[in-house]
């Protein structure tokens, strides 16, 4: 009898946003590259890179294959480029795997949010996933994956960051109409992952008040979520045995959402 596992053997994965070694992103490289994708990790910033670097050196060290990326997604020519030195890196033809994970929130309320705040939130959580998702589609085979990095903050909404939570609830409706326009012509299957606090630096300050906020809502255990938490999930959804699931919001907050 055979056994069925989550192998990931041959195929390749960009992961944005993946460039600190104790982040979302970070975990679901290092969650992919253990099943056995190559992996492209990706970050923006130049103060980033030595924390990119150990990100890289983490995958080899365990025996994965990973290749480190500075871009900007909400760039054009950026996001192209991304696509072309993953393709160069590994020498292939093909990506089958795409997170969207890179993201920007920053604490504001409605009234006090600046035009550049709202900007760079806006075109890194949304027009980030477009351009990167036009730049890798002419390269992914039928039964390649979209994971879009949603939020809980998408359906229940934050005090604290109410532009970030609407960008994260156009990213899900992205989700939703990609779906149809890749599934049935391309076979892709696209889908949004959408965690509740996590402790990660995306959070600095407010770390605290994202926790006391969310566990008056989390039904699954007396804690917040962990970066483990939200990739194995992402494991799970890129595997050909979720062939079947696309089109969903998937909520891996302990049940905060009720989703």
């Amino acid at each position: 009898m055979t056994v069925d596992t989550l192998s990931l053997a041959g195929k390749v994965a960009i992961v944005t946003g993946s460039g600190r070694e104790n982040g979302i992103g970070a975990y679901i490289a290092y969650a992919l590259a253990r099943n056995g994708a190559a992996v492209t990790l990706n970050y923006v910033s130049d103060s980033s890179a030595p924390r990119a670097a150990i990100v890289g050196k983490r995958i080899q060290d365990a025996g994965g294959r990973a290749t480190v990326v500075q871009a900007s997604v909400g760039v054009e020519e950026d996001s192209k480029r991304l696509v072309s030195e993953t393709l160069k890196a590994f020498n292939v033809d093909h990506i089958d795997i795409l997170v969207n994970n890179a993201g920007v929130l920053n604490v504001h309320t409605s009234l006090d949010v600046t035009k550049e705040a709202a900007d760079e939130i806006l075109n890194v959580n949304i027009l980030g996933p477009i351009l990167l998702t036009q730049a890798v589609i002419p390269h992914m085979p039928p039964g390649g994956r979209i994971i879009n990095i949603s939020s809980a903050a998408s359906k229940m909404g934050m005090p604290i960051a109410p532009v970030y939570g609407a960008s994260k609830a156009a990213l899900d409706s992205l989700t939703y109409v990609w779906a149809q326009e890749f599934g049935r012509s391309k076979g892709i299957t696209v889908n949004s992952i959408a965690p509740g606090p996590v402790h990660t630096d995306i959070q600095g300050d407010h770390a605290e008040e994202a926790k006391n906020f969310a566990m008056g809502f989390i039904r699954a255990a007396e804690r917040i979520g962990t970066t483990d938490d939200i990739a194995d999930a992402v494991l799970l959804i890129v595997n050909e045995k979720s062939r079947w699931i696309t089109g969903q919001y998937i909520s891996v907050s302990g049940g905060m959402t009720g989703q």
